[in-house]
């Protein structure tokens, strides 16, 4: 049983400028989806589901599809304000979607197999393919046995700004706590993250999450139910979130589940301001230049 990648690709990029999904970062026009979706073809996976703000579902495929065509399964599925339990009303005046962990469960009905998670943006580098669908080709689909590849926070940073990283406590290779760390940076020499307007500093080797994360089906029902009752508290929030790691460490708090952490080597890179893009650009010239990647993925 081949597993299914699940690219969170809803967000509009405020920071960014623009729609950064399907800007052009390779030689041949490519955008990193296009290198993740790659690298995952070649790592064992048989399909791929795009969540997809309304806005922009249209022009999304109109390129994609195309491009996509006899090489890979793939379906799309809309992340909606209004996608939320029945019976509860949210804030009129709320603009954004409920964040990572919802935008995972609006994916339910076309994922039936184990799954990984990524963000659309992130370059995450083939190991972390590789390694990842390994671990969910060995598992079924009522497991709770679950992954994360963590990386090194030093090589997780971008040269133009705060990121947000989950900082992540293991044990015996298993997490134990995942704590989101929404503006992360350099500065003096030193990383540091700002929290009430205070610096703390923070170890450069720190492993964190990048939002590669391996499930099964049965992370839907368990996820749901924690869905339910965050809503239910702050439905009337402008700018609560539902994030993955809130759930996964609720499960593992409770024993609901374990999360095995497969540790990557690659460096991230990706597009989380407008200023990365000649970064992201060089670099990923510099992999096809080294053989890494075909100039044209899709010829």
């Amino acid at each position: 049983m081949k597993p299914t990648l699940l690219i969170l690709a809803a967000g509009i990029g405020s920071r960014y400028g623009g729609i950064k999904q399907m800007d052009k970062i390779g030689p041949s026009g490519e955008s990193i989806i296009d290198y993740s979706v790659f690298d995952a073809i070649k790592a064992g996976f048989g399909k791929v589901v795009f969540v997809l703000n309304p806005k922009i579902i249209k022009d999304f495929k109109a390129v994609y599809e195309p491009r996509l065509s006899g090489k890979i399964e793939t379906a799309y599925v809309l992340q909606e304000i209004d996608n939320i339990p029945a019976g509860v009303s949210f804030n009129p005046e709320r603009i954004k979607p409920w964040g990572t962990g919802h935008a995972v469960l609006v994916a339910k009905e076309v994922v039936n197999t184990p799954f990984a998670v990524i963000n659309a943006d992130d370059f995450y580098g083939r190991e972390a393919f590789e390694v990842i669908s390994a671990f969910l080709s060995e598992r079924g689909n009522a497991e709770t046995h679950y992954a994360m590849v963590g990386y090194q926070l030093e090589n997780t940073l971008s040269e133009n700004g705060s990121v947000s990283r989950g900082i992540c406590s293991t044990k015996n290779s298993l997490l134990t706590d995942v704590v989101e760390r929404t503006k992360i940076y350099r500065t003096e020499g030193r990383i540091v993250f700002e929290e009430e307007d205070k610096e703390n500093p923070i170890d450069e080797k720190s492993l964190v999450s990048m939002n590669f994360w391996g499930f099964t089906p049965k992370y839907f029902e368990q996820s749901e139910a924690g869905f339910a009752d965050f809503i239910r508290e702050n439905a009337q929030q402008l700018k609560a979130e539902f994030y993955i790691p809130y759930v996964v460490n609720k499960l593992i708090t409770k024993g609901d589940a374990d999360v095995r952490v497969l540790e990557s080597h690659d460096h991230w890179f990706g597009v989380t301001y407008q200023e990365d893009k000649p970064v992201t650009i060089a670099k990923v010239k510099e992999l096809v230049q080294n053989g890494v990647y075909p100039e044209n993925l899709w010829k």
